[in-house]
């Protein structure tokens, strides 16, 4: 039996992570942000003090990593059991998560901790080459975006209201220059899928979005 896969592939700040969670909660499916785990392993690196330029060592701190997912209302992460769900939004846990995503070996060892989330009854996967490389036989895919200034002011509130310290000129530049790196990078680079439904969530609510992926589903 085919377990169905809706990917939801976009830039940062694009609204993927809401859209996601609220489309697999209307669907009783499975949800899987592959976002989180590239973050994790940022923060994990971090707190073991590794360097961001030692592939080798990155490597092996993605292969021993153990994470649990908890999808609530929102999404919980915890890293050997530490909730460390505040710490993935973080800018610079964002900008060492798209640093290491570049990495083919890193890439080739989550690879298969991503594929693992596809169970009955479907999943709904999020992130930026879910369609492309992780589940490129997916039979519904999205690509989701949004201008860099609209993704940058969503950020700058969902941190205030975090009650966490943030610059509306460095998220902006921030969020552009891992556009950038996306899209440059040479191992499953940021592109959307050649059969993808493209939505630009500029000028719309949460709730049309939804609305047009539910209705790509059905």
């Amino acid at each position: 039996m085919t377990i169905p896969v809706l990917t939801i592939d976009g830039p940062s700040g694009a609204g993927k992570g809401t859209v996601s969670r609220l489309v697999s909660k209307k669907l009783g499916w499975n949800y899987l942000d592959s976002g989180s785990i590239y973050r994790s392993l940022a923060i994990a690196l971090q707190k073991l003090s590794v360097s961001v330029t030692d592939v080798t060592a990155v490597t092996e701190v993605a292969s021993s990593m153990v994470l649990e997912f908890e999808c609530g209302d929102e999404l919980v992460v915890k890293l050997k059991g530490e909730n460390i769900t505040v710490q993935l939004g973080l800018e610079t846990t964002g900008s060492i998560a798209s640093q290491v995503a570049a990495y083919p070996e890193v890439r080739k060892v989550l690879l298969k901790k991503q594929q693992d989330f596809r169970q009955l009854p479907g999943l709904v996967a999020d992130g930026r080459d879910m369609g492309t490389v992780v589940f490129p036989e997916a039979e519904h895919k999205v690509f989701l975006t949004a201008s860099a200034e609209k993704r940058a002011a969503r950020r700058y509130k969902q941190l205030i209201e975090k009650e966490i310290d943030a610059n509306i000129v460095e998220i902006t530049n921030e969020i552009e220059a891992r556009d950038r790196r996306d899209r440059e990078r040479e191992t499953a680079p940021l592109v959307m899928a050649e059969n993808a439904l493209y939505i630009d969530s500029s000028d719309l609510t949460i709730d049309q979005v939804v609305e047009e992926v539910l209705n790509l589903i059905r």
